[in-house]
């Protein structure tokens, strides 16, 4: 028996003058829509299934067009940081291409350390741009060649400082300012600008500092000939637990020379 049916017996049997209530028509008004509406044909389902097709298409074009926008932002900042730093390392011929190797060395210590280093590049950004303040210090200062007076070098121990405030509402050099500001801190609180000690210095700077010294002392210099891995990995041990962090300096040990030769090969 259909519905209709149904509601001619009821209305049939229903006694005279006896409405029936407002909330038992609309659902049986409903059931006898659903019922007279046909399926959808079969070419309907079609049309339905390629428009969903398209839909899907259109959806992944944008999210591969975003991807490549993302890449391309993504090499004209590193483009961008790659001239500055560039532009630091002119002032000084004895510290070509330092600020590459130490960001290759630093990277490799991230990621001995537990890093992960493929999300952001931070990290990368932080490691070239570590002496950017040096732009503001005079020549006098940088290019003396003998021992710096008490004043001096408290000019010279502003660079972080100065660094920070050029970085400073660089939207994508945020994370850089880590490592541009603390990594001359020392592990003991005996370093600058803001003599924190132990984990209050960001875990990127305590990177740095291992990454910075092993390169310094590995590079030939006006003064004296690049000290071998061996004595660099001795004077970085000895060290650990006063001017570095233990643990990177354990995972600094970790790698070996051959990995860090050819770092300083490539970067030559």
């Amino acid at each position: 028996m259909n519905v209709q049916r149904l509601i001619a017996v009821r209305d049939r049997n229903r006694p005279v003058g006896v409405e029936v209530h407002t909330s038992m028509q609309l659902p049986l008004r409903r059931a006898t829509r659903r019922l007279a509406t046909p399926p959808p044909e079969p070419a309907q389902i079609e049309e339905l299934h390629e428009e969903l097709a398209r839909l899907r298409a259109q959806l992944a074009d944008r999210d591969r067009e975003a991807a490549q926008r993302e890449l391309q932002l993504r090499a004209s900042y590193e483009a961008t940081v790659r001239a500055l730093a560039d532009a630091v390392e002119a002032r000084d011929a004895y510290t070509a291409r330092h600020a590459e190797r130490v960001a290759a060395y630093g990277l490799e210590i991230a990621r001995a350390c537990g890093i992960d280093t493929s999300e952001s590049a931070d990290l990368e950004f932080g490691f070239l741009l570590h002496d950017i303040g040096k732009i503001g210090i005079s020549d006098t200062i940088l290019y003396k060649p003998g021992r710096l007076t008490n004043q001096e070098r408290d000019a010279m121990r502003r660079h972080p400082v100065i660094g920070d405030d050029i970085v400073r509402g660089i939207d994508f050099l945020a994370g850089a300012r880590q490592v541009v500001r603390s990594h001359h801190e020392r592990w003991d609180g005996a370093g600058y600008p803001d003599r924190l000690a132990g984990e209050r210095i960001p875990l990127a700077a305590r990177v740095f500092a291992v990454a910075d010294t092993f390169d310094a002392l590995t590079s030939d210099r006006p003064y004296r000939a690049a000290a071998s891995f061996t004595e660099a990995r001795h004077v970085i041990a000895n060290a650990a637990g006063s001017q570095f962090d233990p643990t990177v300096a354990a995972a600094f040990d970790d790698i070996s020379d051959a990995r860090f030769d050819a770092i300083r090969v490539a970067l030559a």
